[in-house]
């Protein structure tokens, strides 16, 4: 009986740590349209995957420091900025899941201080006129970006400060601070683009699980699915390879830039806040293991499930939104309604996008530094477009070989 529990367990782990095959296309599509602009000086250094059902594609192409001659590689860290809000999504279906939430709770349920709001009318000569709010702030509106709040809080914008951002604040402070501000509009009748509600929602999941929201993030889905190079403090050595940022001008070369002014150097000291809207740090082969979980319905290609299949169908890849304002789902852009031609995923500031279908089992990832124009896009989606149509064998896909490290 023993040898049977021992043997039992042995499968167990390999399964739980089994990777799932995957086959080289042996194309060049995306390296073919991208190649002359990094030629010309004009595209730094970028990395395309190309994804189709087992079969993939991938193009590190150029340099991640190009006055170094550095090499783009897959294992460079990044800023992937605003794909952060699909992390925050996914722990919060999470929690809808476990029974723990429901995303028409009151988000006053979970934080007191969101019982009384209060909504600008106007704002003249300094003087703002407001009205109490009518409807309930629910948790699906924060996090779909209906809630009716700012970009940023005052306290992290720069146009407030008069320069650079802080670094953030506490995620439970920035979401005080936006329930003692006014909200843009009635929650739930239009849509702005929000850190800030974002931030909230990840508010509630420290209150639900009395930990970090980092933290849980970490325990629950970045170590689950191997996540290891994926953190919102990179290490200076991390650092050290990182991808640099640069400023691209159509038919000229692209010029380094320092930093950004939402987010300043040094990237990991004490001035750095964990942000839910925007601030883990990653690798291209970090976010390919995230976002082949959404595609694979909840599944890590490691074996190790996040999510049930019917959450992510659900409320991650299709809108949460109400019809008449577009599609967006939790932290991520997502159809109106599902379907087998649709796509879900979610862009970065600096140029970084991934969008999965679940349908077909297809990915197309995009990693870049940039600030300006990107006249190679068309191109790479007409890469895109030659990939996903070439017929592939995928006999055998569905086995998992090896271990992962």
């Amino acid at each position: 009986m023993k040898k049977v529990l021992f043997l039992l367990a042995i499968t167990l782990c390999l399964s739980a740590t089994a990777q799932k095959k995957v086959i080289n296309s042996k194309t060049s599509y995306a390296r073919e349209v991208l190649q002359p602009y990094v030629d010309r000086g004009e595209l730094p250094g970028a990395i395309s995957i190309f994804y189709n059902n087992g079969v993939q594609e991938i193009c590190c192409v150029g340099y991640a420091d190009v006055e170094k001659k550095r090499p783009i590689r897959l294992d460079n860290v990044y800023m992937q900025c605003s794909q952060t809000k699909g992390f925050c999504g996914v722990t919060i279906a999470k929690l809808v899941e476990e029974g723990k939430l429901s995303l028409d709770d009151p988000v006053s349920k979970y934080l007191p201080e969101f019982n009384e709001l209060w909504v600008q009318d106007s704002d003249k000569d300094g003087v703002k006129t407001l009205h109490k709010a009518k409807n309930v702030l629910t948790v699906r509106m924060v996090l779909n970006h209906t809630g009716g709040f700012p970009f940023e809080i005052s306290a992290k914008r720069n146009d407030v400060r008069g320069g650079g951002w802080s670094g953030g604040a506490p995620i439970r402070q920035v979401a005080s601070i936006a329930a003692a501000s006014p909200l843009m509009f009635e929650p739930g009748t239009k849509d702005l683009y929000s850190n800030t509600g974002i931030d909230i929602g990840a508010a509630i999941v420290e209150v639900i699980t009395g930990m970090k929201w980092e933290n849980y993030l970490k325990k629950e889905v970045l170590d689950p699915l191997g996540m290891k190079s994926s953190w919102f403090w990179p290490t200076d050595k991390q650092l050290k390879k990182q991808i640099e940022m640069y400023d691209t001008h159509e038919g000229a070369p692209a010029t380094y830039r320092l930093e950004n002014g939402w987010e300043q150097r040094p990237y990991n000291d004490k001035h750095v806040f964990a942000s839910a809207g925007a601030g883990l740090w990653t690798t291209a082969k970090d976010q390919l293991k995230f976002y082949k979980m959404l595609m694979n319905l909840g599944m890590g290609d490691n074996g190790v499930r996040i999510l049930k299949e019917e959450t992510v169908k659900s409320i991650l890849a299709v809108s949460t939104r109400p019809e008449r304002l577009g599609g967006y789902s939790l932290g991520l852009n997502a159809p109106k309604k599902d379907g087998e031609n649709e796509w879900f995923g979610h862009g970065g500031a600096w140029g970084t996008n991934c969008m999965v279908n679940w349908h077909k089992k297809q990915l197309k990832l995009w990693v870049v530094q940039l600030n300006g124009s990107q006249p190679w896009n068309d191109a790479v989606n007409k890469a895109a477009e030659k990939f996903f149509s070439q017929a592939i064998d995928t006999s055998g896909i569905d086995a998992y070989t090896g271990r992962t490290k």
